[in-house]
């Protein structure tokens, strides 16, 4: 598809993460031929039926544009989030940036918690116990997998 807009103008290295079960960073680069005075602006539609939102909290570099955004309380859901950056200039018709993301897919998860061990030194073994991390969008612990490295002093 041809994109209205000046060429390299659009963002670039688009990439979101979410952690802490609902928190969400997204992260860009302005176009690598965007003019200088270029602001970009994200908007995001996590539902088909929701309305989509404009980012409400920016992250800034040093020349105060716009290059993230942080978002509080993301709820996964199964379908895609869909994400929209355009961006305008005096100088210039500003392309716009879209891309369609499932959400459990860039979840980084939470180490697991509340981890006990318990060693019996007669029987010369150990009872490593754990939960499993906390995700927002599963309860199947089918999902995890552990690994445990015992390295002795």
């Amino acid at each position: 598809p041809v994109f209205a807009g000046m060429k390299g103008s659009a963002i670039e290295n688009f990439s979101c993460v979410i952690y802490n079960i609902s928190l969400m960073n997204c992260t860009w680069q302005a176009g690598r031929d965007a003019p200088g005075d270029t602001h970009y602006f994200l908007y995001w539609q996590n539902l088909r039926y929701d309305d989509a939102m404009e980012c409400e909290l920016y992250i800034k570099d040093e020349n105060g544009r716009n290059t993230g955004c942080r978002f509080q309380n993301v709820k996964i859901a199964t379908e895609k989030a869909y994400f929209l950056v355009n961006g305008s200039s005096k100088d210039a018709l500003i392309q716009f940036y879209d891309e369609y993301i499932h959400l459990y897919k860039i979840e980084k998860l939470m180490p697991p918690s509340n981890i006990t061990v318990n060693c019996d030194e007669i029987k010369s073994d150990c009872i490593i116990k754990w939960q499993r991390p906390q995700i927002s969008h599963s309860n199947k612990d089918k999902c995890f997998k552990y690994e445990i490295i015992i390295k002795y002093k």
